[in-house]
C-alpha cells in the first residue's frame, strides 16, 4: 500500500518515486497548481499536482477535501528556495503526484476541524464524542506517541537492565476491604456470587514474591468506583512493580534510575541523583501537605509555642483546643491588598474552600513595626512580636498569613494559599523538574465516621521495626515519589510474616474471622516461606500527563471517561436486556422517580 510514512522523507530522498497513504490535512489551490498537505501519524508532507507537470493526477486533486483518505504515488522533489518550511521536518521537499487514488471520502460535515494547522478550541464533550477524529489531531497524536515512548522506556529498563519479568494478574478477583469502592461483576455460573475488578494487583504481586518470581512488573489496568477529578478515571493504568530481597534504600535507588532513564529517553532531560527526601512529618511541618511542590519557597512556620499564651483568643484558643498556629510568610507582600484577604476576596475564598473560617494577617513595616487589626496588634507583647518576626524571618514588606485551628485544617488551608500565591507571584518555573521522596508515613489514620483506625496506604505495608510495640502510632516503611507537587508513585516494604499481618488486621478492626474470610489465602501463603519484599506503583496516566504538559489525564488516554464516569463515544454505561439480568439472578432497584 505504501513505501514510506509521510514525515519520513528528507532531501536525501529527492528523485525517488514513493507511495504514501494518509488523510488530506489541507488542500490549497494556488492559481491552478493544487497543494495538498498529506498527514499520517508521523506528520505532514506537501503534495503538488500541476496540470502541466502531473496532468494525470490533477482532476483527482481538484476533488479532494479535508480528511479524505488517499493513496498518492509521486516523485520527491526539492522545494524552491523561497518556499522552504523550516517548521516541518519535511520542509525541504515536496512530492509531485503522478497518481492519486481516493480510498474513502468524508460523507458528513466534520464536527470540528482536524487539520494540524488549525488551533481552534473544541469543547471537551465534543472531542470525547468524536474521539476517533480528536485522536487524529496533532496534539493527541503526540500525546499517544509520548505515552508509548514512556511505556517502552519502562519496559526496556526493567527487562533489559534490571531483569524484571512481566506477569499478568487476574482482572476478575474478589472484593476486599480497605480501599475505594469496587466495581462488581456478577457470576452467572455461581449464582449470587460476585467478582470485583482489581483496584490494584497488590495481593497477587505479593503472592508472586512468595512464588519466587523475585522481580515482577506489569502495565496493569486498575478500576476504582470513586468520585472523579481531573487526574482520576474509573479505569486507569499503573506501572506495577514488586521486588524480593531488597531493602528500602535499594528500592529507592532502582526507582530513581528508572525515572532518570524515562526522562532522559523521552524528554532528553538529565535528572540529578539522588533525589531529595523529606519525611512525612517534615513535609507536613514545612509545606502543610505530603506532596509538596518544591520548585519555590514560601515554607510554613509553626508559631504555636510563640503565640499560645497571647491575648488574641483565636490564636491562644486554637492551641488550647489541641490545634496549632502556622504562618505563611510572603516576602514583598505589600501588593497583596487587604481586600483579597478579607471576606469576599480571592485569598479568603481559597482558605475557606480548604475549611478555614478566615485568614488573620500581619504586615511588617520598617523598624519591626507591625500593621494589622487592633485585636491582634493590641494583644501581642513586645517579646511575642520580636519572637514572631525572628521565627518567620520577616523583613519590612513581608506579609504574614496565619492559620489557627485544628492541625488538618491549618495545613490544608495554608498549603492551598501557598500554591495560589506562588503561582500568582510567578515563583513557579513551569520548565523546572523537581522530584523528591516522601518517607515514613504514619501506618494509620483515624476514620471519624467509622470510629476506627484505617491504613493510610493499605494494610499490607510493613511497620517500622522500631515501632512494633505500638502499631496504632507506628510509622510505615512507605515512600511516595513527588513530581512538582503531584504524587506519581507510591509503595512500601510489605509485611511478610503472618503474626505481624494479623496484628495489623486487628488494629484496623478486622476480627480473626473477617481476616480469615477476606485474606485467608494470603495469611496461609505467609506460612510457606515468604521472602522480604517491597514494591511501588506509578500512575502511568498521571506521569504522562505531566510529561506532556497537560492538565487532565483524559488528554493522554485514548478513550477516557468523563468526570461522570461516562463514555460519550459509546454511550456507556447503558442498560441491558432483562433476559441478561435474569441469567445473573439480579434485578435493579433503581427508581428514577
Amino acid at each position: 500500500m505504501r513505501t514510506h510514512y509521510c514525515a519520513a522523507l528528507r532531501a536525501t530522498d529527492i528523485e525517488q518515486t514513493v507511495t504514501l497513504c494518509g488523510w488530506v490535512d489541507r488542500r490549497r489551490d494556488h492559481g491552478g497548481v493544487i497543494f495538498i498537505d498529506l498527514r499520517d501519524r508521523s506528520g505532514v508532507v506537501q503534495i503538488v499536482s500541476d496540470p502541466e507537470r502531473t496532468p494525470a493526477s490533477y482532476s483527482d486533486a481538484e476533488k479532494l477535501r479535508n480528511e479524505y483518505v488517499v493513496r498518492i504515488t509521486g516523485r520527491v522533489s526539492g522545494r524552491p528556495a523561497d518556499s522552504l518550511n523550516p517548521k516541518l521536518p519535511t520542509g525541504e521537499i515536496e512530492i509531485y503526484a503522478d497518481h492519486i487514488e481516493l480510498l474513502n471520502a468524508v460523507h458528513q460535515q466534520l464536527p470540528f476541524q482536524v487539520a494540524s494547522s488549525d488551533h481552534e478550541t473544541v469543547r471537551e464533550d465534543l472531542r470525547l464524542k468524536y474521539r476517533y477524529l480528536d485522536l487524529r489531531r496533532d496534539r493527541m497524536t503526540q500525546n499517544l506517541q509520548l505515552r508509548h515512548a514512556v511505556v517502552k522506556a519502562m519496559r526496556r529498563f526493567l527487562e533489559d537492565q534490571e531483569h524484571f519479568i512481566e506477569v499478568e494478574t487476574p482482572i476478575l478477583t474478589r472484593s476486599t476491604p480497605e480501599g475505594a469502592r469496587d466495581y462488581l461483576v456478577p457470576s452467572r455460573v455461581n449464582p449470587g456470587e460476585w467478582y470485583a475488578l482489581p483496584q490494584s494487583p497488590q495481593l497477587f504481586k505479593q503472592l508472586l514474591m512468595v512464588a519466587g518470581c523475585d522481580r515482577y512488573y506489569q502495565i496493569a489496568r486498575c478500576f476504582r468506583d470513586e468520585d472523579l477529578r481531573a487526574d482520576r478515571q474509573p479505569e486507569f493504568t499503573q506501572l506495577d512493580m514488586e521486588m524480593s530481597f531488597m531493602g528500602q534504600e535499594e528500592i529507592l535507588a532502582l526507582n530513581e534510575a528508572l525515572l532518570c532513564h524515562i526522562f532522559k529517553t523521552v524528554k532528553g532531560v538529565d535528572l540529578p541523583r539522588p533525589f531529595p527526601r523529606l519525611t512525612y512529618a517534615e513535609a507536613m511541618d514545612r509545606y502543610g501537605c505530603d506532596r509538596p511542590d518544591t520548585r519555590f519557597g514560601l515554607e510554613l512556620v509553626d508559631v504555636s509555642d510563640t503565640l499560645k499564651d497571647c491575648g488574641f483568643k483565636v490564636f491562644s484558643g486554637a492551641v488550647k483546643s489541641g490545634g496549632m498556629i502556622k504562618v505563611l510568610p510572603i516576602p514583598g507582600g505589600d501588593h497583596i491588598s487587604n481586600m483579597r484577604i478579607k471576606p469576599g476576596g480571592d485569598l479568603f475564598t481559597e482558605a475557606t474552600i480548604a475549611g478555614a473560617k478566615g485568614i488573620a494577617y500581619i504586615r511588617v513595616r520598617e523598624g519591626g513595626e507591625i500593621d494589622t487589626i487592633g485585636a491582634i496588634k493590641d494583644n501581642l507583647t513586645p517579646e511575642q512580636k520580636a519572637a514572631l518576626l525572628t521565627k518567620t524571618g520577616a523583613e519590612p514588606g513581608t506579609l504574614l498569613l496565619f492559620g489557627a485551628g485544628d492541625t488538618a485544617t491549618v495545613n490544608k488551608s495554608l498549603d492551598r494559599l501557598r500554591q495560589v500565591v506562588g503561582a500568582q507571584l510567578g515563583m513557579i518555573d513551569p520548565d523546572q523538574v523537581n522530584l523528591l521522596w516522601v518517607t515514613d508515613f504514619p501506618m494509620f489514620e483515624y476514620n471519624a465516621d467509622e470510629k476506627r483506625l484505617e491504613a493510610l496506604h493499605h494494610p499490607f505495608t510493613a511497620p517500622h521495626p522500631e515501632d512494633l510495640a505500638d502499631l496504632a502510632t507506628a510509622r510505615a516503611q512507605a515512600y511516595d515519589v513527588i513530581f512538582n507537587g503531584i504524587e506519581i508513585g507510591g509503595g512500601s516494604l510489605r509485611i511478610y510474616q503472618r503474626d505481624v499481618q494479623e496484628k495489623v488486621f486487628a488494629t484496623i478492626g478486622l476480627s480473626d474471622e473477617e481476616a480469615r474470610e477476606k485474606f485467608g489465602f494470603l495469611l496461609d501463603a505467609f506460612d510457606y516461606g515468604t521472602p522480604p519484599h517491597g514494591g511501588i506503583a506509578y500512575g502511568l496516566d498521571r506521569l504522562v500527563m505531566l510529561l506532556a504538559g497537560e492538565d487532565s489525564i483524559r488528554d493522554v488516554i485514548a478513550f477516557p471517561k468523563t468526570q461522570q464516569a461516562r463514555s460519550l463515544l459509546t454511550d456507556a454505561p447503558a442498560g441491558v436486556a432483562d433476559s441478561q439480568l435474569k441469567e445473573l439472578y439480579i434485578a435493579s432497584t433503581y427508581d428514577p422517580e
